[in-house]
This record gives C-alpha cells, structure tokens and sequence, in this order.
C-alpha cells in the first residue's frame, strides 16, 4: 500500500507555514503551566459505570447498555490503565522540563474521570498559573481527539467562572512529529525482524496499522475545511502518511520490510449500526489474511499514545484472539508511553509556543505538517451536536 497523494501544492499545512499565516502563532508567549489533558477512566468496579455515564452523557443510554462495555473495564478489575499512565506521563514531563531548565508546573485533568479538567483548571488559577498551554492525548485531527477538548476548555472555563482569568492554549496536532512516530518505527521493525529470524518471509508477513474508528461524517469534517482529504477526511489521511513513512524509514533500516505488505484498519467502534463508521475493522481483516497468503500479522496502535483499554481490550484480548483462530503468529507492537522520544517530542512541542517557532523551523516527518496551532472555521466539525464554543482556536 502506498501513502496518499498529498504533497506541498495540495495541502496548504506547508504552503501556510512558509506564508506564515495566523494559523500559527510565531510570537512567544509567556506561558506559566502545562495543562496535561486526558481522556480518564475508572479506578475500581465501582467506578465503570458512572464512568461510562460520563463519556456517554447526553446520549441516554442506559445503565443495561452500558453494561455491555463494562465488561471490557471488569476483566481488569474494574481498573483501566490510562490514569496511571497519566501520572507516568506527568511526571516524566516534569523531569524533562527540569532538565531543560523550563520552569513550568504541570497540571493534569481528565473530560471523563478524576481528576477532572475542572479541578486542574482550578488549581493552577490558585496558584496564580493563567496562562497555559494544553497538550491533549490525542495525537490526530477529528472531533473527539482535537476540537472536543477545545470545547471542553472553554466549557470549563466557563463552569469555573475563570474564563476572563485564565487563557488556555492547545498544542498543535502531533501526529507526524518525529518524537511520536519514532516508537512505531522501531516496533514496526522489531516485529518483522522477529518474524523473519523464525523463518516467516516477508511477503507473509503483514502490518496493520490500526487506530479509534470515528464515524464517517466525523472524518469527512475533519481538519481544515478548504481542503480536499479524500474519503476519510483528514483523520484518515494523516493516519496514512503517517503509516507510509513509519513503512519507509523502517525499510531504510531493514531492507527486507520493502517486501512487507500494510494496511490501515480501525477499531473500537461504538454507536448503531445503522450509523457508518471508518473501515475495515481489524478483526475482519485478521480473518482474511489467511487467504492473502500470510502467516504473521504484527499489529502497531498508529493512533494511540499509551497503552489504555483500547489496546489491552481490543488489541491485545480481540485481535489477539482472531489471530489465534485464523492461525497467525501475532506480534503488537508498543505505544510512546513515556519513551525518551515521546516525552522529549512533547517538550520540544512546548517549546516551539514558548519561542513563537517558526512554522518552517518545526519538526515534521510528512508533507502534511506541521499542523496548525490555532484551528480554522469549520475545523473537525460534529454534526450531531453542532458546533459549541471552543477555546484555542478560532470561533466558527
């Protein structure tokens, strides 16, 4: 598979960094606190529920339903992962700030779970902290992993009272920067490496590079909207570009993996069935893959920063599973977490807004980037809801 044809002329992200235009902001700002932004989930059985009532509000779903993803979160003892890899996280970003000499306490609140955005909002304006900058854990442009947690700042800006007090800025998109593609880089060729040392030869070898199903509308509306994406927007462009250069450099590395065949599937999809989502799922994927010929499948969670329930649920339970019916040898390779490269990358991020960078001088690794610092009108729509107020970017 090859990346989308997407170079300079096509897509204004390059184009626009060399006219400088005010989608980024290449004046330094004084900036007093980290925001650190996550997703939350569920610290005990008891917790699951409320929980799920939290990420599904508005929706009316009841209980009896929700309990049929519970299940995912009551196999780990009603536990997920992703909070206390938000504390790992926070605190390797305080190493790294340290060690850079950046003097910048970081906050931590969630949309979902304790501690909430509010809370840390809070506690930083106590502290006499008003000007932060956001960095959410979701690497790419869509509504659920960009401009809904702009919305959530403003929203809490506005239940706490603090919104003529505190200003809250959102680091850029990631997705392509080199200190969050490296991890899959070095998965990607342990894997095939691993594969080829127990006498699997390339071509039955296949890749999946795998991340959040959204729903098609969704990721139709993604990203700026003067843009041609393609059928899945710009959430699914960038997810592509990102998978062929991750491809392509680890083929500078080991020759053999030019002859290895990848693809971009999804997961994780919630909501009727009536409502189209991007695909192919991972699973009816893994299943066909027998009959492409090949032996081995090495699974890279393109889209996820750590290891949550995504991951451990659907990756490494489900499509483990498939594998293991379909006969394959399965591989999954590892996510950023807190890896030197990953935490490095978040603070160079930082950085770039402390400085007011300029745009050509960001790090990149795709003709897609750098993204934007601050979202155009109309950016990652959600039909369903419409468009709400939104911090950190502009008004719709």
């Amino acid at each position: 598979m090859t990346a989308p044809d997407v170079t300079e002329a096509t897509v204004p992200f390059a184009s626009a960094a060399a006219a400088c235009g005010p989608e980024y902001v290449e004046t330094p700002v004084a900036y007093d606190g980290v925001l650190l932004a996550g997703f939350g989930g569920p610290e005990g059985q008891d917790d699951v529920i409320p929980f799920l009532r939290n990420v599904t509000r508005g929706r009316g779903i009841p209980d009896e339903r929700l309990e049929e993803v519970a299940h995912h979160y009551r196999h780990f003892g009603g536990v997920s992962p992703i909070n206390a890899q938000n504390r790992a996280l926070k605190a390797a970003l305080e190493a790294e700030l340290a060690r850079r000499g950046i003097d910048l306490p970081v906050y931590w609140g969630n949309r979902n779970w304790t501690p909430y955005l509010a809370d840390a909002v809070t506690e930083a304006a106590e502290q006499g902290d008003t000007t932060l900058l956001a960095f959410a854990t979701s690497a790419y442009s869509s509504f659920s992993s960009c401009r809904q947690y702009r919305e959530d700042f403003a929203r809490v800006l506005d239940e706490t009272g603090l919104g003529g007090t505190v200003t809250i800025d959102k680091i850029r998109p990631f997705y392509d920067h080199p200190g969050f593609v490296e991890s899959f880089v070095e998965g990607v060729r342990a894997a095939v490496q691993g594969f080829i040392a127990d006498g699997v030869t390339p071509a039955a070898i296949q890749v999946l590079f795998t991340t959040h199903s959204v729903p098609t509308d969704d990721a139709l509306r993604s990203g700026p909207r003067d843009v041609d994406w393609g059928p899945g927007g710009a959430y699914a462009a960038q997810h592509e570009a990102v998978a062929a250069w991750v491809m392509n450099r680890v083929a500078e590395l080991l020759p053999e993996v030019a002859d290895v065949p990848w693809e971009l599937v999804y997961q994780s999809r919630s909501g009727p069935a009536s409502q189209p989502w991007l695909e192919p799922d991972i699973c009816d994927v893994i299943e066909e893959l027998p009959e492409r010929g090949r032996t081995a499948v090495a699974v890279v969670p393109l889209g996820f920063v750590s290891d949550h329930m995504e991951v451990l649920w659907d990756l490494d339970t489900e499509a483990k599973d498939a594998a293991a019916d379909a006969g394959l040898a399965f591989v999954r390779t590892p996510t950023p977490g807190v890896s030197e490269s990953f935490v490095a990358g978040i603070v160079d991020l930082i950085e770039e807004r402390l400085e007011g960078r300029p745009a050509a001088e960001r790090k990149h690794v795709t003709a897609l980037g750098p993204a934007f610092d601050v979202c155009r009108p109309g950016c990652c729509e959600n039909i369903r809801a419409g468009f709400k107020p939104a911090a950190a970017g502009i008004a719709p």
